[in-house]
């Protein structure tokens, strides 16, 4: 039976989600601040923790990394209302298996565990067929699919042209827009598609633990080390393995990933002999890592040995003609997981696609999908399936606007002027990575004047 923690400083749903889950066959306890959620974990072994982003005592970034630390195989699901859905993609840079928005509807989170247990089932199986030599079939590869903007047939073109090689290659793009779907169509072109492919997403390694995650170990190498393990790097020999968030690395790992990358040799901790290795390595990053070379946060050196070739993927918000081939795709995966024949998509659902902004890229529109066929009882998804935020969408021009539904008063000027000057900010933030010093340059104010308007404006970030 699977265990699950509920973290929620709201009892109601603490209770509801209890129930339901002990009804459909798990067993679920929950705790309501997360202090406790943590002294839970170090307690027992979880498969599963929901967990709400916003608790008395901490945030969902800060749970996310102490649950890695403490049990790094435990799948995690975020609880996040909608308009904090920018907030929950950063969780999936840190290791969130996905997120689930408010209100909360027990059938779309069921489907969401069922399928977080089932890849992490499918991950150990995949591993156990590589260690024991099978490497055939893999249960849990990714389906590619080739959308119809000029965008997506370029990325086309090159997975094409690269993938026959044995070039090392970096895919940069925003989280959620498809960097593993691509790395996996770049293995099942090559020459290597019938030995493993690896994935491993270094946002979700703890630092500790990140280098016997990669290179292996030998017993007794540490606290733990109970038997000797084979790292991420023997365990793709003779394939692929895809390094995702490579940037999240520690400055020692990533000096024993450049060893790796020079010799094509790694050593185990605690192990004394060098063991020669055979790995196509594909690395991809949600941040521009010429960016973080030059901040002294990611070593050039790696960087060049990596950079064979480059892919970039673009935000969907910017492949508009891609929207409803990946909705459609999206719309038979959820009539499969909840048993429902919706057909398609009204016209008015079809614009708001078009016009929304897509922060979270395809695992937004996914999620969104989803739940929209949970909640459809006609033969389509119409408006009323929607969250509000993508009905009246708070956007104006790429950017969000926290003040409400309200329109700024034409005549007022001072309104306007305020209005112009917010949308503004959060374009900049938005179009810098929220890194607010870099804001501070563009907008050519200092950055105590950018904390000012922050505070001033409501702009939470």
């Amino acid at each position: 039976m699977n265990k699950v923690l509920i973290i929620d400083d709201d009892k109601d749903i603490c209770l509801l989600l209890q129930r339901f889950l002990t009804k459909k066959g798990y067993e679920a306890s929950y705790e309501v601040t997360g202090n406790e959620g943590i002294n839970a974990l170090k307690k027992q072994h979880y498969d599963l923790v929901i967990s709400d982003y916003r608790l008395p005592d901490d945030d969902g970034i800060s749970i996310l990394k102490k649950i890695k630390i403490i049990n790094p195989e435990s799948a995690v699901i975020i609880i996040t209302g909608y308009s904090d859905v920018r907030t929950a993609v950063e969780t999936l840079k840190h290791g969130a298996y996905d997120y689930v928005t408010k209100p909360l509807y027990p059938d779309e989170i069921l489907v969401t565990i069922e399928d977080a247990i089932e890849a992490k089932k499918d991950q150990q199986i995949q591993r156990e067929n590589i260690s024991k030599g099978k490497t055939k079939n893999r249960s849990n590869k990714k389906h590619f699919i080739v959308g119809k903007s000029s965008q997506s047939e370029t990325v086309q073109k090159h997975i094409e042209l690269i993938a026959p090689t044995d070039m090392s290659v970096i895919i940069s793009g925003e989280t959620g827009s498809g960097k593993e779907f691509v790395a996996n169509e770049i293995h099942d072109q090559s020459k290597r598609k019938d030995q493993p492919f690896v994935a491993i997403d270094c946002g979700a390694l703890p630092k500790e633990l990140a280098g016997s995650e990669l290179f292996g170990h030998m017993k007794g190498a540490f606290t733990g080390a109970l038997a000797d393990k084979k790292g991420s790097f023997e365990l793709a020999d003779g394939g692929t393995l895809f390094l995702d968030e490579i940037g999240n690395l520690t400055y020692d790992n990533q000096i024993k990933l450049l060893r790796v990358l020079q010799e094509r040799k790694i050593k185990r901790l605690g192990g004394t002999k060098d063991i020669a290795i055979d790995v196509r390595v594909i690395a991809a990053s949600n941040e521009e890592l010429k960016d973080l070379v030059k901040q002294g946060k990611f070593r050039e050196d790696i960087y060049h040995r990596l950079n064979e070739f480059k892919i970039d993927l673009s935000p969907l918000r910017e492949r508009k003609s891609d929207i409803m081939v990946f909705a459609h795709h999206f719309l038979s995966i959820a009539n499969n997981q909840l048993d429902k024949e919706v057909n398609g998509f009204d016209k008015e659902v079809e614009e708001k696609f078009k016009n929304y902004y897509w922060h979270g890229n395809l695992r937004e529109l996914q999620n969104v999908i989803k739940r929209a066929v949970l909640l459809t009882n006609g033969d389509s998804i119409a408006l009323e399936s929607l969250p509000s935020e993508i009905i009246s969408p708070d956007y104006i021009g790429g950017a969000v606007n926290n003040q409400g539904d309200t329109a700024t008063d034409p005549t007022d000027l001072k309104a306007v002027s305020e209005s112009a000057e917010r949308n503004a900010i959060i374009s900049v933030l938005e179009k810098t990575g929220y890194n607010k010093t870099k804001a501070a340059e563009v907008l050519n104010i200092d950055r105590k004047t950018l904390y000012n308007k922050l505070k001033a404006y409501d702009i939470n970030i």
